[in-house]
């Protein structure tokens, strides 16, 4: 009867590390596609309106008057974030929780960006790019670093934090760089 020939030690550590990557891929997707926390300090009074629920659907087209070119476009009726490229075709588009303070509709420029830092709120964000401001209050699109979307604003305190689910935090940052046109409709 034949002996089965031995494979090489370096053909066991492949095989190995290529399902190990498999592995580690599959797990990512299914997290990725997974219930996304939110924060539980504070619950919605029935004063208080219910936040919108990100979600990556596209709308059918970005919204009328938003200019032309690579942009990000921020509806404030929407509650909608849309990066736009240079041939008009929608990248990603994704809803986020708005804080108190609002710009007005218009055209902005992303002015800084800041990696990470604490929120007025007090929560940990990053992926932070600013682009207006607003009687004295700065205007930025973050997202938590522990992924939780922000419970409702019922503190009085003045927010220009425009947050979004982490995925979107980081879509919005390899996107949003320095000098990036962002178009506010309403």
């Amino acid at each position: 009867m034949p002996v089965p020939a031995r494979l090489p030690s370096w053909a066991w550590v492949t095989g190995l590390t290529v399902g190990a990557i498999a592995a580690v891929t599959v797990l990512a997707v299914q997290a990725d596609r997974g219930p996304q926390p939110t924060a539980t300090s504070a619950k919605p009074s029935a004063s208080v309106p219910a936040q919108p629920t990100p979600s990556a659907s596209v709308p059918a087209r970005v919204p009328d008057g938003s200019g032309t070119g690579r942009r990000i476009v921020y509806s404030l009726d929407e509650k909608r974030v849309w990066l736009v490229d240079a041939s008009e075709a929608t990248r990603r588009t994704f809803t986020v929780w708005p804080g108190t303070v609002s710009p007005d509709p218009g055209t902005y420029t992303v002015s800084s960006r800041n990696q990470a830092t604490t929120g007025s709120d007090g929560v940990q964000i990053e992926h932070i790019i600013y682009f207006a401001a607003k009687s004295g209050v700065s205007v930025a699109f973050s997202n938590a670093v522990d992924g939780a979307s922000p419970p409702p604003a019922d503190s009085g305190a003045r927010t220009g934090g425009v947050r979004m689910r982490k995925a979107d935090g980081s879509a919005l940052w390899a996107f949003g760089t320095v000098g990036t046109t962002v178009t506010v409709v309403r």
